[in-house]
């Protein structure tokens, strides 16, 4: 149950759940700012995030990287299925990152990175849900090559979860802008939180119940016995969850929503992985077979327990240094 391939399997699931946690509220400020009622509402709304947006995409290199090296097979076989959205999300993820450097000195051309960023946010948003989509749905392997066509990965199941994650990534923006802001634009972000909290529920809700569909394999993992005394758990602290988001969205609290909104992320992305375990590439590539040789894996992991702990403290130190409410007047240089 501990052997090195599963220990590794939980440290790249730990780092994109990191990721998307982190970087989700990032790339929700993204796909709100259209809607921002001034320019220094928007303003505000990228210097929210100035200081740590760079680093949160740390996981997502983490992750990415330790799937090649640690799971070659798992990396060959998702990479060719899933090249259109990771590559479209990628290019999101530059554009989004200039129009951070750009358009606080370009200001002729600040129009043009405010859409550079928006739009790139959106982008991201939606292929990443896209990829989740086409995972749950699985993914044709043979002789372990990926057998699939150029157009698996696009079906109305991958839209759907598309659709869910920029609505999820929006709230978490949402609400993340409600504990950072103050006085217009928090009360602006805050009515946005109510509509975004239940669409995003609502489609979090059309998913689940899709999902066990897409194989039977996943319909057994929830809902027989004994697999069903633990994953029944997931949909109980999601419900807690949810009164929580509410309960503080009704009673104007600031940090709150917010961390309930994370919650609702992270016990969805458990549901995902009830739902995968033991492959790690479904329907048939398990994380035993994708695993590269012990050797390998055990020289990965050397390093791996001093970098994740040092950048765990390095995030730690700058979202404490960063703690607290926006200054308007501050700018990002």
């Amino acid at each position: 149950m501990f052997d090195l391939a599963t220990i590794w399997a939980a440290i790249i699931a730990f780092s994109v759940l990191t990721y998307v946690i982190l970087d989700g509220f990032d790339l929700g400020i993204g796909i709100l700012f259209p809607f921002a009622k001034s320019d220094k509402d928007r303003d505000t709304m990228m210097n929210s995030v100035a200081p740590v947006w760079d680093g949160n995409e740390t996981w997502l290199v983490m992750g990415g990287g330790g799937l090649f090296a640690v799971f070659p097979l798992a990396y060959a076989v998702v990479m060719p299925a899933l090249y259109m959205p990771i590559t479209l999300m990628l290019l999101a993820l530059v554009f989004r990152g200039v129009a951070f450097e750009y358009r606080w000195r370009a200001e002729k051309w600040k129009p043009v990175w405010d859409v550079a960023f928006a739009g790139g946010s959106l982008l991201a948003a939606f292929c990443q849900g896209i990829a989740l989509g086409a995972l749950v749905q699985g993914i044709e392997v043979a002789d372990r090559a990926y057998a699939g066509g150029w157009w698996d990965w696009l079906s109305l199941f991958s839209i759907l979860t598309g659709v869910a994650v920029v609505f999820g990534y929006a709230l978490l923006g949402s609400t993340w802008l409600v504990m950072k802001t103050m006085d217009g634009l928090q009360a602006q972000m805050r009515s946005f939180s109510w509509p975004l909290a239940f669409i995003t529920l609502a489609l979090i809700g059309v998913v689940s119940l899709l999902t066990p569909l897409q194989n039977p394999v996943y319909f057994d993992r929830w809902f027989s016995w004994p697999q069903l005394g633990y994953s029944a758990i997931v949909p109980i602290l999601l419900a807690y969850a949810t009164y929580r988001l509410l309960k503080g969205l009704k009673q104007d609290r600031d940090v709150s929503p917010f961390m309930a909104s994370l919650s609702i992320f992270v016990l969805c992305f458990a549901g995902i992985g009830i739902s995968f375990y033991p492959n790690i590439v479904p329907p048939s590539l398990s994380i035993a077979e994708a695993a590269a040789p012990e050797e390998s894996l055990s020289f990965a992991l050397y390093g791996t327990v001093v970098l994740v702990p040092l950048i765990l403290i390095y995030t730690a130190y700058a979202y404490w240094v960063f703690r607290g409410k926006i200054d308007p007047s501050e700018g990002y240089h």
